[in-house]
C-alpha cells in the first residue's frame, strides 16, 4: 500500500540544477535534505555529495586532511588492494573511503516546488574537524522554541557519529560537536519538550550483537543523552528485515507521536513505514506498519547512483498533510504529501 500521492513536477532537484561548491568537483547526487519554515519560505537543508571529475580506469575522492584542506586521493581501478564494488564506500588495503565529500547546503521556494539559492550570506555548512574529515551527512531540522536544531551525521575514519548544531537565522551557526558516538546515525529530535526533557530517535549499530534499530533517548539540554531504550527492531521476513531509522522529527497528533521511519531490506531496497509512540512516554511504541506507507515504485525512485531508494529526514506539517521532501535513488530529490488520518489508520 503506497499512501504517497507524488508531486507531478518530480525530481524537483538534480545534480545539475546547482553548481559545485568545491572548486575543481562535480556534483554526483542530491540527498535527504532537512525541512522547515523560515521567512515566509519553505527551506531544504539539502546533501550535497562531490567528487573530482573521474579519470578513466581511476577512482578518485575528496578527504579533508590534518589541516582541514581539501585533499584528493586517486587510485587505479585494478589496484588488487581496491574494493570499489559498492558505489557509495570503497575499501584500499583494508581501510574504507567514501567515494563522494557531503556537506549541507540551503535552498528555498516559494512554492513548495522551484527552489532556488538563497542570496547572499547564507553559506554552506562544511565539515570541521578530525571527526568530519569524510564530511557530514543527512541533516534533519527541528524546528523548536528557541531556535533551529541541526542533528546531522559526521563521517571521518574513526567513525560515524551524530552531531548537532543550532542557529536562530541560518547565518550564524554554534557547533556543539558529536553528541552521539560512534556507530550512531539517523538522530531525529522531537520539536518539542515531554515533561521537561528533550527527546531523540537515533541508530546505534552493531556488527556482532543486536542490529539497526531504533532507540530512544532523553537529555537535559540536547548536547549530554542518556536513559537509552531500543523501541523498534528489524523484523525477518518484513520489508524493514535489514535496517532501520528514523526519520524527520516525531508529528504530534491526538493519537501520539507519529515517526515515518525508513526500513530496507536484504537487497537494500528502502521504504517509508510509520510508528505511533504514546504521547507522554515515547518509549512505548502503541502501533507500526506492518506494510510500507511508501515503496521505491517510480523509475527516478528505482534508478539512479543507488537505486530503489525512497528515504526522508525532512518534512513540514499543514493540517492534515505531511509534506515530505525526499531523496530518490540516493541522487534526486522529490516531493510527496501523505495523509496523517490516512497513515494512522493502517497501523495496527
Amino acid at each position: 500500500m503506497d499512501l504517497a500521492k507524488r508531486f507531478s513536477e518530480n525530481p524537483l532537484l538534480r545534480p545539475s540544477d546547482l553548481k559545485p561548491c568545491i572548486e575543481g568537483m562535480e556534483i554526483v547526487c542530491l540527498l535527504n535534505p532537512g525541512v522547515f519554515l523560515y521567512d515566509e519560505k519553505i527551506w531544504l537543508l539539502l546533501r550535497v555529495a562531490e567528487r573530482p571529475r573521474q579519470i578513466e580506469n581511476k577512482i578518485s575522492f575528496p578527504i579533508y586532511n590534518s589541516n582541514g584542506e581539501i585533499e584528493i586521493l586517486s587510485f587505479d581501478k585494478d589496484d588488487p588492494d581496491l574494493d570499489a564494488s559498492d558505489p557509495r564506500v570503497i575499501n584500499y588495503k583494508k581501510k574504507d573511503y567514501l567515494t563522494t565529500l557531503s556537506y549541507l547546503r540551503l535552498v528555498n521556494s516559494i512554492d513548495g516546488i522551484h527552489f532556488n539559492e538563497p542570496e547572499e550570506g547564507y553559506s554552506p555548512i562544511f565539515g570541521k574537524g578530525k571527526l568530519e574529515t569524510f564530511g557530514i551527512e543527512d541533516c534533519r531540522v527541528a524546528s523548536m522554541s528557541d531556535g533551529f536544531s541541526l542533528s546531522f551525521t559526521e563521517v571521518s575514519e574513526f567513525g560515524v557519529g551524530v552531531g548537532l548544531i543550532r542557529t536562530n537565522d541560518w547565518k550564524n551557526f554554534s557547533r556543539y560537536g558529536m553528541i552521539f558516538p560512534p556507530h550512531n546515525k539517523d538522530c531525529a529530535l522531537f520539536d518539542e519538550k515531554i515533561n521537561g526533557k528533550y527527546y531523540a530517535l537515533h541508530r546505534p549499530s552493531s556488527p556482532e550483537l543486536g542490529g539497526n534499530y531504533i532507540w530512544l533517548a532523553e537529555s537535559p539540554d540536547l548536547i549530554h543523552w542518556g536513559r537509552h531504550k531500543c523501541i523498534a527492531t528489524t523484523r525477518p521476513g518484513s520489508w524493514d528485515s535489514a535496517r532501520i531509522g528514523a526519520g524527520a522529527a516525531p508529528i504530534r497528533t491526538d493519537k501520539g507521536w507519529l515517526e515515518i521511519y525508513h526500513g530496507a531490506n536484504k537487497d537494500h531496497r528502502y521504504c517509508l513505514g510509520a510508528l505511533l509512540l504514546d504521547i507522554n512516554d515515547p518509549s512505548i511504541v502503541l502501533a507500526r506498519s506492518t506494510d510500507p506507507i511508501m515503496e521505491p515504485t517510480q523509475l527516478y525512485e528505482q534508478t539512479g547512483f543507488f537505486g530503489n531508494v525512497v528515504f526522508t529526514n525532512g518534512h513540514y506539517v499543514k493540517g492534515d498533510d505531511v509534506v515530505m521532501y525526499y531523496g530518490a535513488s540516493d541522487e534526486v530529490i522529490c516531493g510527496a504529501k501523505l495523509s496523517i488520518s490516512a497513515i494512522l489508520s493502517t497501523l495496527i
